[in-house]
């Protein structure tokens, strides 16, 4: 599978739909394991990703921005991480409610340190400087 962004979100937004501000909104990372999570773009919700599938959950990115279409932030640790192998990522809006909560990309090229395995110590996410991706 190659990065891509979520067909649902792309509609989200030329829809107005409020629940889809990147700069503004609660976005949050998932480390994926794709052995248990298939890139659908069907899918537009996080209940569309299995909770098996998820193998750690970041809190709220921060020091995000969006400029000339490309989304980008702070540079972002999983803490305390056990579990699956994570070849993935998943971004999304959160709003405490999975079937509430906009999927935005699907991450699994380009992400140095991909695929990781978990050992029960912190893994950091480092962004490219140009940018996490662009829409």
């Amino acid at each position: 599978m190659a990065n891509a962004i979520y067909d649902k979100f792309k509609q989200a937004r030329m829809t107005a739909d409020s629940n889809i501000d990147l700069e503004n909104g609660d976005v949050r990372v998932i480390l994926v394991d794709a052995n248990d999570y298939t890139f659908s773009h069907a899918h537009d919700f996080l209940d569309d990703i299995p909770v098996g599938a998820r193998v750690a959950t970041s809190s709220a990115l921060t020091g995000k921005t969006v400029t000339d279409g490309v989304f980008d932030a702070d540079n972002v640790t999983f803490s305390s991480v056990t579990g699956d192998q994570a070849e993935a990522l998943v971004f999304y809006i959160h709003t405490g409610v999975e079937s509430t909560s906009r999927l935005v990309a699907y991450i699994d090229t380009g992400i140095t340190g991909l695929p990781v395995t978990p050992s029960g110590s912190d893994i950091t996410v480092s962004w490219n400087a140009s940018g996490i991706f662009k829409d």
